[in-house]
């Protein structure tokens, strides 16, 4: 019995070095251009959705395209501590190049982590979705 007791706790203890190890590696904090696996010169479309009213704009446009792009590709995504699941954003983009997405992300979450941004990011975005002459979807 206590050979089975010691197991578990050198088991128990592994895992939870193992876990934080693993959160540590995977969950770093990055820029957007570190996120993104393509060059962002070659996005073509850029739709942003506003997570409050549901409304998409999708931006064609190159110069604006470019303009926004190099306005939040230094951003860092800081994963929070807290994983556990929330509902609902504030703002999802998504990455074109072509027809083809690219890349998606909320304000809050990136590849199934949960993320704060430096600088915060909703300001620029939400100045960016508001000043876009574009209608909403």
């Amino acid at each position: 019995m206590k050979k089975f007791v010691l197991l578990t706790m050198v088991v128990t203890r592994f895992l939870t070095i193992s876990i934080v190890v693993y959160h540590r590696q995977t969950h770093q904090t990055k820029t957007l251009m570190q996120l993104y696996e393509h060059q962002l010169s070659k996005v073509s479309t850029v739709t942003i959705v506003d997570g409050s009213t549901g409304y998409k704009k999708t931006v064609i446009d190159q110069q604006v395209i470019d303009a926004f792009l190099e306005n939040i590709q230094y951003v860092k995504f800081i994963p929070d501590e807290n994983q556990e699941l929330r509902d609902g954003f504030r703002y999802a983009i998504t990455l074109y190049e072509m027809e083809d997405v690219t890349f998606n992300f909320s304000l809050t979450k990136v590849d199934g982590v949960y993320d704060h941004t430096e600088p915060d990011m909703f300001p620029i975005v939400d100045e960016f979705y508001n000043r876009v002459n574009i209608e909403e979807d």
